[in-house]
């Protein structure tokens, strides 16, 4: 496994999946539900999400391919993406809902829009398209499913983690995040403008 790319892949995931973030959020949608509904919800979530991002980052090259779809040109609508959330990250307060009881949150929100939402699936497709041999895909795979379990067990400790990190911890967290994002999207992009010619 190639070290290098995994912690490349490690930090460009771990910026926009903020998990952090996403078991402050479940914590706030799950508050009032026993534990074991919280935790069967976060292990749902989790590997809905794990399998989302290595399929859809596996063979979505292939399926844009197939519809005649650039590679650059992804790079470069991914980086717009991209920005477009780490802009959100940055300037936008954090608005959340609390659940009914019981309710199934595990595909929506947890996973999607959330762990595996349009920027985390267009991040995974540029990550194992950047490598070109199986120890750079598994770097790539080994780095997502780390992301992943971590987030899990954030989240199955969220209710600690709120009485630490507070709601004015995870905006400044937030913030500092999006600005990383934002300069991860530029980089795609020139990556993109750049290689688009060749």
């Amino acid at each position: 496994m190639d070290i290098s790319i995994y912690l490349h892949a490690l930090t460009a995931l771990f910026v926009i999946i903020d998990p952090i973030g996403a078991a402050l959020i479940f914590n706030s949608l799950t508050r009032d539900d026993d534990d074991n509904y919280r935790r069967e919800m976060a292990i749902k979530a989790v590997l809905i999400s794990a399998v989302t991002l290595l399929l859809f980052g596996n063979y979505g090259e292939a399926f844009f391919a197939h519809l005649g779809i650039n590679i650059n040109s992804l790079r470069i609508s991914g980086g717009l993406l991209l920005f477009y959330t780490a802009f959100n990250m940055i300037t936008q307060s954090t608005t959340i809902s609390a659940s009914g009881k019981n309710q199934d949150i595990s595909v929506f929100p947890m996973s999607i829009p959330m762990l595996a939402g349009p920027g985390t699936l267009t991040l995974s497709i540029l990550l194992f398209s950047h490598t070109d041999n199986m120890n750079g895909t598994l770097a790539v795979s080994f780095a997502i499913i780390s992301t992943l379990i971590l987030t899990l067990v954030l989240m199955l400790l969220a209710k600690y983690l709120k009485k630490i990190i507070g709601k004015t911890g995870d905006e400044i967290l937030k913030r500092f995040l999006g600005v990383i994002l934002a300069a991860l999207a530029i980089q795609f992009i020139y990556d993109g403008i750049h290689n688009i010619n060749l």
